[in-house]
């Protein structure tokens, strides 16, 4: 195979460069910025004049779902060589996340264009942690046979919501109607998204970016009177605040045990709590 522009030496010092330097940094998660692309008259290549932002630039961005900008130099400010780096390595794109800087490094192209500098910027951190930022949609149905609610919701929870549920109102015409309210975090959203509205009848969503405060949870089980229980153990500033027998297993062993279902889930909170007393 006989490589042309990407051939030239510079593009492999680049790329062994770069994948050498990642490799040193052992960087946990790297996010890039709006990567600017120029523009302006075209490019020589080997092959005649290309025009800017190169084909290859803009099919290796699109690919990444990257996003870009014209930038304000009238020159060919992302290379294939670039793109095809940023495309492989970014794990995400967007601003600068929240983090403790560490170290920073600065690197200088050889041409000075007047517009803006020819440099690009590496910034190394810890991150901060965040309450997690998690998305709701909500939707408003009235023409879905009622019998196909527990059906949604339980698809929406096995494509990653974290918490689905319905809420009875009035329509337009008096029509009663639910409102869908589904909690995901970004990762999740768009099958959440396709789940919805393949599933119900719904033609829109509404969208509410929100910061969830949740309490460390834990997992252990129980016994009560031979028959093990799963429970969910919560904790906030180290306490134990909460622990929630799991139902089926309550269910479960209630049914093994001949006792009323509200007997045996007293038990396994007890029991629960007397794990971490």
């Amino acid at each position: 195979m006989h490589f042309h522009e990407v051939g030239a030496l510079d593009a492999i010092a680049d790329i062994v460069g770069v994948a050498a330097a990642s490799v040193s940094l052992e960087l946990d998660r790297i996010v890039v910025s709006t990567i600017s692309l120029g523009g302006g008259r075209q490019v020589r290549g080997q092959h005649g004049g290309i025009p800017v932002p190169g084909p290859a630039v803009l099919h290796l961005l699109s690919e990444a779902d990257a996003p870009v900008v014209g930038g304000t130099a009238p020159y060919e400010m992302t290379t294939p060589t670039g793109a095809a780096l940023l495309a492989s390595l970014a794990d995400e794109f967007g601003l600068m996340p929240p983090m403790r800087i560490q170290q920073t490094g600065v690197g200088a192209g050889g041409r000075d264009p007047i517009e803006v500098p020819n440099i690009v910027r590496v910034v190394i951190g810890e991150s901060v942690e965040q309450p997690g930022t998690e998305v709701v949609y909500e939707t408003n149905v009235d023409d879905l046979d009622p019998r196909i609610w527990p059906q949604v919701l339980a698809r929406l929870m096995e494509a990653g919501a974290a918490d689905a549920w319905l809420t009875p109102i009035l329509m337009k015409k008096g029509r009663p109607a639910h409102t869908l309210s589904v909690l995901v975090s970004r990762p999740n959203a768009e099958v959440v998204r396709a789940v919805i509205l393949a599933e119900t009848s719904a033609i829109g969503l509404r969208e509410f970016d929100i910061r969830k405060h949740a309490a460390d949870r834990e997992f252990a089980s129980v016994d009560v009177d031979g028959q093990r229980i799963h429970v969910k153990i919560a904790r906030y500033g180290g306490q134990v605040v909460n622990v929630q027998p799991e139902y089926d297993d309550v269910v479960a062993a209630a049914s093994v045990l001949k006792r009323p279902v509200k007997n045996v889930l007293a038990k396994a909170i007890a029991a629960g709590h007397d794990l971490w007393s």
